[in-house]
This record gives structure tokens, sequence and C-alpha cells, in this order.
């Protein structure tokens, strides 16, 4: 990867590139990009995280973020979207770890689709950060190139910066079950008693959701009925299992 060029953003020209960056990645027309030019001009005026990535002087992702609770010790990261891979978007996350730091923050919260195994992996292995929460129809329905109609069902996952930075990785149990297992594309949920579960995810949602929208439709009730159900009894997701699962604990079994 050419040398990254990372830096904060403020003048309305930079954030409308950023906003027709936003456009192009979710797929929305250029006068309805997921954030606005002026949102992200009030953030950064007071004081918000607003930051882009340069690649030879051309505008390749960027990442907006702002103060949440509790207040001064966690930043609530909202967006943060690449053109192309090559470790931009770690990158990017890496530079707002280092902005908080600088400003005495220790934790970094954001929300993902649970259902988007590329996301489920960097966030839990690569960064090491873990789902805490389940939140159902978030954003309600959502018409982008990206969530395709889909309810949009989010993790709320949080980032210990205090804790050495990844990848994760550990030791899979022996006595595990499947609270949910992929059976040649669709899921087949099966019993989330035991200490330690595993949740399967499905090859690809976004090109389910275009090709078998009745199967993404499945695949999100069972991911919402296990994981959401398990992270409402209190158990913890643990990791994400080869690349493909997550990796639930019970409190009790």
């Amino acid at each position: 990867m050419n040398a990254l060029d990372l830096r904060e953003l403020h003048t309305m020209e930079d954030l409308g590139t950023v906003s027709r960056l936003y456009a192009d990645i979710w797929g929305t027309d250029a006068d309805s990009p997921p954030v606005s030019a002026e949102v992200m001009r009030a953030l950064s005026h007071a004081g918000n995280y607003v930051a882009g990535a340069y690649e030879n002087g051309r505008l390749v992702g960027a990442s907006v973020a702002f103060y949440g609770e509790p207040i001064g010790t966690t930043l609530h990261s909202h967006i943060t979207g690449t053109a192309v891979g090559r470790g931009i978007g770690l990158a990017l996350k890496l530079h707002q770890r280092q902005w908080a730091l600088a400003r005495g923050i220790k934790r970094i919260t954001w929300t993902y689709d649970p259902l988007i195994r590329r996301n489920a992996y960097f966030n839990l292995v690569k960064l090491g950060a873990r789902p805490e929460e389940y939140l159902q129809s978030f954003y309600g329905a959502m018409d982008d190139a990206i969530n395709g109609g889909d309810e949009s069902d989010r993790v709320l996952t949080a980032w210990d910066l205090t804790a050495p930075t990844g990848p994760y990785t550990f030791d899979l149990p022996t006595d595990v079950t499947r609270g949910v297992r992929n059976d040649d594309g669709r899921p087949v949920i099966g019993p989330t008693d035991a200490a330690t579960i595993l949740i399967d995810l499905p090859d690809d949602i976004e090109a389910l959701r275009r090709t078998d929208p009745g199967a993404a439709r499945d695949w999100r009730l069972a991911i919402r009925h296990t994981l959401g159900g398990l992270l409402a009894d209190g158990a913890r997701v643990a990791g994400f299992h080869d690349r493909r699962s997550y990796v639930v604990h019970r409190t009790t079994p």
C-alpha cells in the first residue's frame, strides 16, 4: 500500500469530498449521503473526530466520531468507510485510537451489522472489540446499496483502548454447541443453553439480499433470536471463530 496521509478535516471543501465518497460507498444519491458535509462541519467545529485518509492526494477513506456516554471516557464512532481495501480501514481506526488516547478517552464504541462476516472479523479479531448490546432495527429500514432494504439490526460494540492491540486469537473449547448452523446457505437454529455457543453467519449477506431476500430475512431473524437473545441474557461474545462464527460464553450454562 502507498503511504497514507491521515488527517483531521475541517473545511467544507474537504467535507464535501467525504460526503461524496460516502455516497459512492453506500450507493446513495449524491444529494442524500449517509452524512452531510454540513453535519460533519458542525461535529468537527465542536471538537469531535472527523478524519480522512489520502493516497497520492486522493481521498480513499474517512471516519466520523463524536463524544458519547460516559462523557469524558467514550468516543462513539458513527461511520467509517473506504473506497478500496489494502488496510485503509485499519489505518483509520488506529488513527482514531491515537486521537482518542491523546484526549484521555479509554473506550470507542460503534455499531455494525452482525450479519456481515468481514466486519465481524475486522472488529473482533483485528481490533479486539467486543459486542455488548443487540439493537433491533436500530435505524429502521435502509434502502442503500449495502443494506438493500433490510432491517437495520446492529450490535453496539466496544473497543477497550487500554488493552494491547490485536490480532486477537483464542483456543476454542471442545464442549461447544451450534446455536446457528450454516446449512448450505440457510440458517438452522440449535440449542443455546450450553456454556459456549457458536453462531454461524452466511457467506455473503449483501449478495444474498439481492439474490434471495427470503433467505436473507431468515438469517436476520435467526441471528436476532440467538445472538440478540444471548446478549440480552447477559452472555458475552468471546471471539470470532474461523472467520465465520461468533463464539458466545454464557454466564451460567
